[in-house]
Formats: structure tokens, sequence, C-alpha cells
């Protein structure tokens, strides 16, 4: 049976990606245009709470002690870069604001592409049902990954101020980030960039050909060739993928760093995939379109949901804890920032992406039930939204953080694109593989 996509859902998406588009565009015709524009912005919402604290912008004081003019032209220099610096922080908000976001849904993209890789290498019997779920999911991959790496492109070449290591003013006054820079320096950035993206994608297309090709063959060689490439492109992720979250991700605090990062990235997007997976699984099931989806292919994906969760906590706990109780000042000032100044989305996230999870999905019968799994999945996919959120903005806008008109623009502009081009997926081809192996144990799949 073949998907339509209706004109509903894409009059849907279109109208998502338009209002998505008009908070962005505001978000950076509204951003300061000067750094005396910015310490009029943050003065006023100081004033408008009531706290009068100019000082977080205007540090100059009057000399009313007798200090040396000397020491006068030091305070003012001082103050000068602390206000640029705020300024470039407020300019980067709307940037920031687009790229957790198409950072995000490509990571969903990304995480659903493993776990089909995973299935693929491994011969479940289970998920074959699902494979072309998975497949439309992962069309997402190629234009949500080109935006991504343009986003990247600009960053280093210093139309934005995301990196702060791809600006060399800042390189030629820190130590640690000349350093690095064998690694971390433009050209070898986006030649890494581009040879991950290029990866992922060949593996996506090429696996896809196979499997519609199965379809049409008469022998199994399409599903043995894709065995084979799966196994060894699950070589090539978990490497790319690792160092991908370093280039993406953690260099945006540059003098900061943690051996578990990789890991817990992976988590992140692995649960966020899976999570994908089952809500369009259920959403193509209520049209009648998926009636040999049971209620244990729900099931499994549920507890994935639930395993996963739990498997992303145990990387979060171990990655803030050695680091707190060690309490090395260059390690510990990640987790500092983050609780000084986002203690309601930090803490938060850890709410939606752990306590939620356990609770509700501990049940099995829970896990069986589709609204249930439903709403569970929005939050989860919420959670780490906020979870990108927390990875991102305290390197990028330090204290000058809101999820206001930007942010709220970056969802609806995404999920928008990331609707039409997986739904018009899933319109070009038939939703049940025919002559996939394993296809008839798929079908039968109960307990």
């Amino acid at each position: 049976m073949r998907y339509t996509f209706s004109n509903r859902l894409k009059i849907g998406s279109i109208i998502l990606m338009v209002v998505g588009a008009i908070c962005l565009v505001t978000g950076f015709v509204t951003a300061p245009s000067s750094v005396e524009e910015a310490k009029a912005k943050i003065a006023a919402a100081h004033d408008d709470h009531g706290g009068g604290h100019g000082e977080v912008v205007d540090h100059a004081v009057a000399d009313t002690h007798g200090n040396s003019h000397a020491e006068d032209s030091h305070d003012a220099g001082h103050d000068a870069a602390h206000d640029e610096h705020v300024f470039h922080q407020m300019q980067n908000r709307p940037w920031s604001a687009l790229y957790v976001a198409a950072f995000f849904f490509f990571m969903i993209s990304l995480g659903v592409l493993a776990f089909y890789a995973i299935q693929r290498a491994a011969q479940a019997g289970w998920s074959p049902i699902l494979f072309r779920i998975m497949e439309g999911i992962t069309a997402y991959l190629a234009p949500g990954g080109i935006i991504v790496f343009v986003i990247l492109v600009m960053s280093v070449l210093h139309i934005n101020h995301l990196f702060t290591w791809a600006d060399p003013e800042v390189v030629k006054h820190d130590a640690l980030i000349q350093g690095k820079a064998g690694y971390l320096n433009p050209t070898f950035f986006i030649i890494r960039a581009a040879i991950f993206l290029a990866g992922w994608i060949a593996y996506r297309f090429y696996s896809r050909k196979l499997s519609l090709a199965q379809d049409q063959s008469d022998d199994n060689s399409n599903f043995k060739k894709n065995f084979r490439v799966s196994a060894a492109f699950l070589v090539f992720y978990l490497v790319t993928e690792s160092m991908m979250s370093w280039d993406w991700i953690m260099s945006f605090d540059p003098h900061w760093f943690s051996t578990l990062f990789g890991w817990y990235v992976f988590a992140s997007m692995f649960v966020s995939g899976i999570t994908t997976i089952a809500l369009v699984t259920i959403y193509l099931k209520s049209k009648g379109l998926l009636p040999e989806v049971n209620n244990s292919h729900i099931h499994d994906l549920a507890k994935f949901m639930f395993g996963v969760s739990i498997f992303w906590t145990y990387l979060w706990f171990s990655q803030f804890m050695l680091i707190w109780y060690a309490n090395i000042p260059e390690e510990a000032v990640y987790y500092i920032s983050r609780i000084e100044h986002y203690k309601l989305p930090f803490f938060g996230m850890l709410v939606l992406n752990f306590i939620f999870p356990l609770l509700v999905l501990m049940n099995s019968d829970y896990k069986r039930v589709n609204w249930f799994v439903v709403m569970t999945g929005i939050i989860i996919l919420f959670g780490h939204y906020m979870d990108v959120f927390n990875m991102v903005m305290p390197a990028t806008v330090g204290e000058n953080w809101h999820l206001g008109v930007p942010e709220i623009g970056g969802i609806l502009f995404f999920a928008g694109l990331f609707i039409f081009i997986v739904f018009n997926a899933l319109s070009k081809e038939d939703l049940m593989p025919k002559r996939n192996p394993l296809i008839e144990e798929s079908r039968q799949f109960h307990y």
C-alpha cells in the first residue's frame, strides 16, 4: 500500500516553514547592529525587571579613589572588550537558534540512519516491516545536512561569531586554541564536515537503492549486499559521529573537552530518531496504511525509547559526576555556566529526558497504547531539543538567552521542512517491503 501525501499535510508543513522563516528573519532584523545598541537593549531589559544592573554592560567606574590614569586606561580597554563580547553574543542569538533547530532535526535523521543500519547488520526479524518508514525519515539527511553544512561554512568564514576558534583575533591572544590549531582550523574543519556528510548520505542512498531493488529481485543478493554495506557503514559511523560531535558541538567551548561527549550526543540522536520512527509509524497506522504493524512492533519501539533514555542518563551522569567531583576549573566551568545561567533548561531537560520516560514507560502495558507512546514521544523530542539548546547556547549567547521568537521560528521552520521532505519521500514507494527474506517473520511478530 502506498501513502498519499495529502494536501492538508503538505499545506500545513508549508505554513510552518513560512511562519518559522518570518520569526527567524525577525530575530536577525531585531538583533543589535552596534555595541551601543546592545548596551541599550540590555539596560532596557534590566530596567524592565527593576534591576537597573547597567553594570553588566558598562563597567566603567568614575575615578573617585585616586586611581592612576594607567589603571583607568586599562579598565576602559577591558570594558570595551567586554561590551564587544556581549554584542557578539547578542548577534549570535538568531544564528544559534537557527543552528540548534537545524542540527536537532538533522540529528533525528542521522539517528534513524544508525538504527536502520543496526537492524540491517543484525538481520533483525522484527523490524523489516518498518524499513520504509526509516528510509522515509532518512530522506531528510541530504537537505538537512546541506543546511547545517552551509551554516558551518558561514561560521568559519566569520560571517557570525558562533565558533570563537574561527576568529583570528581571538586565536592570536589564546595560547590554548593556538595549540589546537592543527585540528581546529577552518580548512580542515570544512573538509571533515564534507567527508562526514558524504559518507552518511552515500550509505543512505546506496542502502535505499538495494532495498528497493530487492523488491524486484528473484534472489537475495541485494539483501546480502545491504547486510555487508550496513556492517561496514557502522564502523564508519561510530568514528565520524564522535568526530562530528567534537567539531559541530563541543568546539563551541574550545577550552573544554569530554571523552564521553561523542557517546552522549549519539545517545541523544539515537533516542530522538527511534522516537520519530514510533511517531511516524503510529500516524500512518492511524490512517489505515500499516495494517500489519501490530502492538508488539510499537511495544519494541517504546522499549528502545525507554532503554536509550536510561542510557542517555547514564552518560549524562557519568560526564557530570566525574567533572563536578574532580572540580578542575577548566573542566567544571562547562557546568558552572549552565547551572548559574540556565537552571530551568538544564534541570528541566533532565526531567524531560530521564524522569518522565522512566516513570511513564516502565510499565509494559503502556508501551502498547498508541496515544500514550505519542504523548511520551513528543515530550522526549522536546527534551532532546533542550539538550541541544543547552549544549550550544551557553557558549554562543552566554547569559543573553531566551526561548523567544527566533527559537520558536527555528523549530517551526525545520519541523515544517522535515515533515514535508519525510512524508513526500514516504509517498514515493509502497510502505511494505515485498521480498525481504525476513518480512514474514516481521509480519508474524507477536509476544
